[in-house]
């Protein structure tokens, strides 16, 4: 695992996001020095539970789960973050040592907006906070969904919202293995495969080397949230 000085691309990240523009050229000089550059492979922890939280972090490419352990060793991943979605904002607002594992799925690079400058921009922009808040408000709604998938919905259900727009907004075409889905859905490769297929003959997705593309994401949408009588739930991991 590598950690240097944030290189042009990352440069390039920064000053696409929305609220990058209107800062002052200080500030954004600042950004664009302090930001880095962190580099993992798959199947590595990244960022540990347990360790001091740094900044905040966006991927810049591959795919990581956010991963937790309770103390009698259960594993649940409740979240996966594709390239071009920053996490950890929880994390970086508070003053307590990182909750959860960030793993790379994939071979991975993640950007580091430092705490400092986070603070900075909370403090002085309001297109910042206007972000944030959006941001946030996202999660909160990914948060109720797994909340609720985990309680009332089916192994079927479960995956067809994992390929929702809820958790991969704006797109259609997912690059994304059925072990990576089943990581992040708590589901089997096996219970994933049956799910899918089950989809595709239903008109819901097309699978093709190792791509899942969603051809009518409205009925994939009431798919994963109809009513009735769920069929058993796989235990998470089996």
């Amino acid at each position: 695992m590598s950690l240097e000085p944030a290189a042009l691309p990352h440069h390039r990240f920064l000053r696409s996001q929305p609220w990058f523009a209107g800062l002052p050229d200080d500030m954004c000089a600042t950004l664009l020095d302090r930001s880095l550059t962190l580099a993992g492979r798959k199947g590595e922890v990244m960022l540990a539970a347990g360790t001091p939280v740094q900044g905040w972090y966006a991927v810049l490419s591959g795919l990581v789960k956010l991963q937790s352990t309770s103390s009698e060793g259960r594993v649940s991943a409740f979240l996966g973050v594709p390239d071009g979605e920053w996490f950890g904002e929880g994390s970086v607002l508070k003053t307590e040592p990182r909750r959860y594992d960030v793993i790379a799925l994939r071979d991975t690079v993640l950007l580091c907006l430092p705490r400092s400058e986070f603070g900075a921009l909370l403090a002085s922009s309001l297109p910042f906070n206007h972000f944030l808040v959006a941001h946030l408000n996202r999660r909160l709604g990914q948060a109720m969904t797994i909340i609720e998938a985990g309680r009332l919905r089916s192994p079927e259900q479960r995956v067809a919202l994992y390929l929702s727009r809820v958790f991969w907004q704006g797109r259609r075409r997912l690059v994304l293995s059925q072990e990576e889905l089943g990581h992040l859905a708590g589901l089997s490769r096996q219970t994933v495969n049956r799910a899918l297929k089950s989809m595709e003959q239903l008109g819901l997705v097309s699978l093709e080397f190792g791509r899942v593309a969603m051809l009518d994401e409205q009925a994939l949408a009431a798919y994963a949230t109809r009513s009735g009588t769920p069929s058993a739930r796989a235990t998470p991991g089996l």
